[in-house]
């Protein structure tokens, strides 16, 4: 099985415990779940939403039900089911999601992220309404602030202004869209206004002042929008690459009067640790607004921040770490980031880190990043680059997911696909790009089973395991680092493997391409 070694760090008051693999894991592990019909899109899940017990799964907006084996495709969502339309950002209440959807768009050589609008449901999820990126007029060169009309570069096109975040309360709906700033509706969506954001060199921007700037996200970033927040104060939180912005008023007041107050890095040890705001989340337990803190400049730094006065100061947390999202279960605090996911017991005084997440019948790479977080009624779910894992005991057990090709029939995606005793995926294989190669099948019969990889002329690789106990009929997989007995990059080529259980065979092959 896996062999693990612990080493404990304590460093500022905060304890950090790591899980190393001694190796890379080889064994056989199993058996894996059930295979399903209905399986998630693929195994990076950078964007996940949950209210009781309904999680939604990006990229594809997938639906899971009280943590069944089924994630269920929204067939009505037609710019997801029959386009080109990926989950971005979400938002949830009883009934009711605000599904923020995008698409990676090609601009000579370059990948563009752009936005393709919003998919609304007020029945659960089973129909969808389309509304269209909200976009500027070229006429639209002015803002109209406390009476007097600002200058204004119009957003015209929806490339670089995607949905990364959307929020609603009522008929109001928030969401932050890089180039496209701060965006508010007030009547779920029909129609959309621009809020005019404080300038760097602004710190309160209120209607009772002249001013005199261009409000042009190519010029200043905290026009440049990542985040927005409604805490439980009816007070909005809008996250850019220039630090956090709050308003009092900014859910009820019009557009012409919504008074923001900036705050960026000081470099004080009650301030931001960086300027780049990508995620803000308020613990439901206590009121505390928590932030992700990206490096935006030389003298910035990452980690994690939670105001508890409205963003007056900050108490600093995780300093160094890139963190990507937060989950919260009462006063247990979860941060997932590129070296893992930490969890605080303690509501942030010191944290633990999984390294790598392991369970019986598998693990998640030990160079995933861990993308996003969301909490149903009692799990924990943890979405990565390579794939979905979730815990009903904060940590102590995972349930892993990934996308699940079945051997015999396919799923939702590719029903038709044929029947088989075994596949290698990802297949052509690159180390380099891939880290590892896994290889399931279904025990041909009850016994030890080995498994054994042969070049074209069916040399000896390597043993990848010997002697494995496995049951017939169940599932299993193994994995691969595309090294070969002596610790080297195996040639590139056709790779053969051989399972064995007593006196059953099953082979297959991949292709090796490093």
């Amino acid at each position: 099985m896996i062999s693990i070694r612990f080493k404990l760090l304590i460093s500022a008051g905060v304890v950090f415990l790591f899980l190393f693999s001694s190796e890379v894991n080889a064994q056989i592990t199993g058996p894996l779940p059930p295979d399903t019909f209905n399986s998630i899109s693929q195994n990076s899940v950078s964007n996940m939403g949950a209210l009781g017990d309904s999680l939604w799964v990006g990229p594809f907006m997938m639906l899971n039900l009280r943590n069944e084996l089924d994630f269920r495709f929204p067939e009505n969502a037609d710019s997801i089911a029959s386009g080109r339309g990926r989950l971005f950002s979400i938002a949830l209440a009883p009934d009711t999601v605000v599904a923020g959807l995008g698409f990676n768009d090609r601009i000579g050589d370059a990948s563009v992220q752009t936005s393709l609008g919003f998919h609304v449901s007020t029945d659960g999820g089973e129909n969808w309404d389309y509304i269209a990126p909200p976009l500027d007029q070229e006429s639209e060169t002015t803002i109209l602030y406390g009476g007097q009309f600002v200058e204004a570069v119009p957003v015209i096109v929806p490339q670089q202004s995607p949905p990364f975040n959307v929020v609603f309360e009522g008929e109001t709906v928030f969401f932050a869209g890089w180039a496209s700033g701060i965006r508010r509706s007030t009547d779920f969506g029909q129609t959309w206004e621009r809020l005019l954001l404080p300038p760097q060199n602004v710190r309160v921007l209120t209607p009772e002042n002249n001013y005199d700037f261009v409000f042009d996200p190519r010029l200043d970033e905290n026009f440049l929008g990542f985040s927005v927040h409604i805490d439980s104060d009816g007070y909005v939180w809008a996250g850019t690459a220039g630090g956090i912005n709050v308003s009092e008023n900014a859910l009820t007041a019009p557009a012409d009067s919504v008074i923001w107050r900036n705050t960026r890095r000081t470099g004080a040890s009650d301030g931001l640790l960086g300027n780049w705001i990508i995620r803000v989340k308020e613990n439901p337990e206590d009121g505390g607004v928590w932030m992700t803190n990206w490096i935006a400049g030389e003298n910035d730094r990452q980690g994690l921040v939670v105001s508890y006065n409205k963003g007056q100061t900050f108490t600093q947390h995780l300093r160094g770490q890139r963190i990507y999202d937060v989950a919260f279960d009462g006063n247990r605090v979860y941060a997932a980031g590129d070296n893992g996911l930490f969890i605080s017991d303690d509501n942030g005084t010191s944290w633990n880190q999984i390294r790598q997440i392991t369970s019986p019948n598998g693990f998640i790479k030990e160079t995933a990043d861990y993308l996003s977080l969301a909490h149903t009624t009692d799990r924990l779910w943890v979405g990565t680059t390579d794939g979905l894992a979730s815990t009903d005991d904060g940590g102590e057990s995972w349930q892993l997911t990934r996308v699940n090709f079945p051997l015999e029939g396919g799923n939702q995606f590719l029903p038709d696909a044929r029947s088989t005793s075994s596949y290698a995926y990802p297949n052509p294989f690159s180390p380099r790009i891939h880290e590892i190669a896994r290889i399931k099948f279904r025990a041909p019969a009850t016994g030890n089973a080995s498994i054994r990889l042969y070049d074209f002329g069916m040399n000896l690789i390597r043993v990848l395991d010997d002697g494995v106990p496995v049951t017939e009929g169940q599932n299993y997989e193994a994995v691969w680092d595309g090294r070969d007995g002596g610790g080297r990059t195996a040639a590139n080529g056709p790779v053969f493997y051989e399972i064995k259980v007593g006196g059953s065979d099953i082979r297959g092959k991949l292709l090796m391409l490093d």
